[in-house]
This record gives C-alpha cells, sequence and structure tokens, in this order.
C-alpha cells in the first residue's frame, strides 16, 4: 500500500537549489517522489512554482518526509490548520513539537496563514488562541498550558533565495582564501553606505583579534562613522582593547614593535584592574582614564554592547555578564531589527548570534581559517557569506572604501 501527500513550493527554487535539496530530502527519507507541475521563473521577479507528489511505503514515513521537506520550503496547499496542544508543564512541550528554521514562517490559524513574530532557529511556536497570533519562543521560556505548534501541518517556510545580479550574489557559494578579498570588502562597504542612509542596524560580532592584529584605529574609526549600532563580543576583546589603550600591548606584546615588553603577561590583569576601580567602563571613560579605543568609542558614541562571559575569563571586566541566560537574551536583544550582522573572527560568539539571526539578514564572518567560515554555514545560517582574510587587514581595507 502506498501513502501520498502532494506539496508545492515556490521561488528561486533552481538557482536556490531548493529543488534540488527537496528531491534529495525525499530519497533519503525512503520515499519517492513524482513531478505533477513545474514552472520555472525566468526574471529576477518571476518566482518558479513545483507541485510535487511525495509516495511512501508507510504513513510513518510520509510524516517524517513531509516534516523534513517543510523546512525546505515545501508546503500542503490544504485546508488544515496547524496541529496545536498544550505544554505540559513550564520548560517541557510535547514530544512531536516543531522546531523552528532561521527563515520566514507561516503558521496556519483559524484558516488563514499568519507570520510567525520573533523569528529565530531551534525554538517552540508558541499560539495565542484570543488573537491568532504565533511567536518563536526558546524552550525555557515556555509557560505550562501554553499552545506549542505541532508536527509540520499548517506551516510553511521561506527561504531566502540566492540573489541573482544584486548585493550579496558576489559571495553567494563557494569559500574561498584565493577570492579577492577587495572585491568583497568593495561589495560590503556598499551594502553598509546603503544600510546606513536608510537608517538601519549594523550589529558587529567581534573577537579579540580584532585588537591583536592591529584593527583597533580602523574600527574605531567605522564606530565614530555611524556603522556600528551595537556590538557582541566576550571579554576577552573588551580586556585587549583596553590593555592596548593603557599600556600599547595586547597580551603582553607591543603592537607598534611586535615585540613582548617585561613584565607585559600582567598588562591584561592591570586593565581589569584599572577598570575595576572605576567600576565600569563607562565609568572609566568618564572619568578620563579611559581616552581611545574600540570600547572608548562605544562609551563616547552611546552604542550598546553585550559582553558574554565564559568560564576561561580573566577578571572579568565589571560590564561582563556571566550569567550565560541574561547574556544570550541580551544578544537577542540587540539583534532586533539587525539588516547586517557582521563577524569578525569569534566562532562561538557568531554561531551563538548566527542562531538567533533571521535568515533574511545578511551575515558576513571573516576569519583567516575558511573552516571557522564554512561551520557558521553549517549551523544553519545558510545566508552567511564569506571572507577569508586577516580580521586587521579586513578592517582596514573596509574603513578606507567606506570613505573612498
Amino acid at each position: 500500500m502506498q501513502y501520498s501527500e502532494i506539496v508545492e513550493a515556490e521561488g528561486h527554487l533552481v538557482d536556490s537549489q531548493i529543488l534540488a535539496n527537496v528531491m534529495d530530502r525525499v530519497i533519503q527519507c525512503g520515499a519517492t517522489y513524482e513531478v505533477v507541475d513545474f514552472k520555472l521563473g525566468r526574471t529576477n521577479d518571476e518566482f518558479s512554482h513545483l507541485t510535487l507528489r511525495i509516495n511512501a511505503p508507510s504513513q510513518e514515513t510520509l510524516n517524517k518526509t513531509l516534516d523534513e521537506v517543510v523546512t525546505l520550503g515545501c508546503y500542503r496547499n490544504d485546508e488544515f490548520n496547524a496541529v496545536l496542544k498544550p505544554a505540559p508543564q513550564d520548560a517541557v512541550v510535547p514530544d512531536d513539537f516543531y522546531s523552528t528554521t532561521n527563515h520566514r514562517t507561516f503558521a496556519r490559524l483559524d484558516g488563514a496563514w499568519r507570520e510567525v513574530s520573533k523569528q529565530r532557529m531551534d525554538a517552540v511556536i508558541i499560539v495565542n488562541p484570543e488573537d491568532h497570533t504565533a511567536a518563536c519562543r526558546k524552550l525555557r521560556e515556555v509557560k505550562a498550558g501554553e499552545l506549542i505548534v505541532c508536527g509540520g501541518t499548517g506551516i510553511r517556510i521561506q527561504p531566502e533565495f540566492k540573489e541573482r545580479d544584486r548585493g550579496f550574489a558576489f559571495m553567494a557559494n563557494e569559500i574561498s582564501s584565493e577570492r579577492r578579498t577587495e572585491t568583497a570588502i568593495r561589495k560590503i562597504a556598499e551594502t553598509m553606505r546603503q544600510i546606513k542612509a536608510e537608517g538601519g542596524r549594523i550589529v558587529f560580532v567581534a573577537g579579540p583579534v580584532v585588537i591583536h592584529t592591529g584593527g583597533t584605529q580602523a574600527f574605531s574609526q567605522i564606530i565614530r562613522k555611524g556603522y556600528v549600532q551595537a556590538l557582541l563580543a566576550g571579554n576577552a576583546i573588551a580586556v585587549h582593547d583596553i590593555e592596548h589603550a593603557l599600556y600599547g600591548t595586547s597580551l603582553g606584546v607591543s603592537l607598534e614593535h611586535g615585540n613582548p615588553i617585561k613584565e607585559g603577561h600582567k598588562n591584561h590583569m592591570r586593565a581589569i584592574n584599572a577598570i575595576n576601580r572605576y567600576g565600569s567602563i563607562k565609568g572609566a571613560v568618564e572619568a578620563g582614564a579611559l581616552k581611545h579605543g574600540v570600547m572608548y568609542e562605544l562609551v563616547k558614541h552611546n552604542v550598546p554592547y553585550a559582553l558574554a562571559g565564559s568560564i576561561r575569563d580573566d577578571g572579568p571586566l565589571p560590564d561582563t555578564e556571566m550569567d550565560l541566560l541574561k547574556a544570550q537574551n541580551e544578544y537577542a536583544r540587540l539583534l532586533e531589527g539587525a539588516q547586517m550582522v557582521i563577524c569578525l573572527s569569534s566562532m562561538l560568539h557568531s554561531i551563538g548570534a548566527g542562531n538567533m539571526t533571521p535568515s533574511w539578514v545578511r551575515m558576513v564572518c571573516v576569519d583567516i581559517n575558511p573552516a571557522v567560515v564554512t561551520k557558521l554555514a553549517d549551523r544553519g545560517s545558510q545566508q552567511t557569506v564569506g571572507v577569508v582574510t586577516d580580521v586587521g587587514t579586513f578592517l582596514n581595507l573596509l574603513a578606507q572604501q567606506l570613505w573612498a
């Protein structure tokens, strides 16, 4: 006995590789497919449309296949609403809960498709029965009795499509250290100028390599010119930025001469001690003790930042949030409404930010190691484009392009 279901998908299905991915996923799930109808879009604005019949040897295999292809953008064009089940207790949901992607998502509620708000990956969808609204929610935030979307019925995903001859098409596929860095940076600068002119938000995620590789001056200039609306980072970049501002070193090495200095190994602890004296980075700036650097510019230009702590942190600085859940929430708050996220050689913080960022937000990952750039995309942030280069070089070239 065969079990069948018809699904549909629309968009730039061929050049975004959605068509091939759907067909591959059906086979991987142990089912087969028949193309009922396919209309190819021939312009930038014209979508392709696919109607596909999925055949499976069992209802279980069919259900599994449907759940899988839904995440790729397929949907059942029928009258079924999303399946809602109550959470049995706080932070616990039914076993068949729908786990979100970072793509724009719609749930069919009371006969109408409604967009899910606060889109992010690895969340559940909560539905308000009074006004039929839906929103993504982290598992830990679920309350007993709240209605949870379960299974793939009544769910529609809208993946972001590969751009055709526009904007970020310059790095749409492979990540390579052989790609001409100047071309990539010029495109990034053009996009940043456009976002700034429209009053949009650009969020940076940065690691201490920004300081170690000599990117402080360029990054400070980028902040001063209004191209940074928030910084997400850890304790280390702030410590080494302040160490550089106060003592001219980073990790005890003179950034001017490239040589270790006497007793330089304790300079980062001296920097933490200096900030502790004033109670915060802002306090040190206001007291005139901290007079330049990345953190100085952020404070002087009222740019918000979140420093997420870890078990390896020295100090930490009084501004560093050591409560992981509070740090996650602050990251998510600062990412709201961002049009572009630029990640500078900080794999863990970049992946964390990527998990909170919808797929329609442009992401750039800069790292000297191609594996870091690839890993961010592999973890679900498939909109990420990569620049494989030294972060200091990137920032200096970016600053030049922004005022070219």
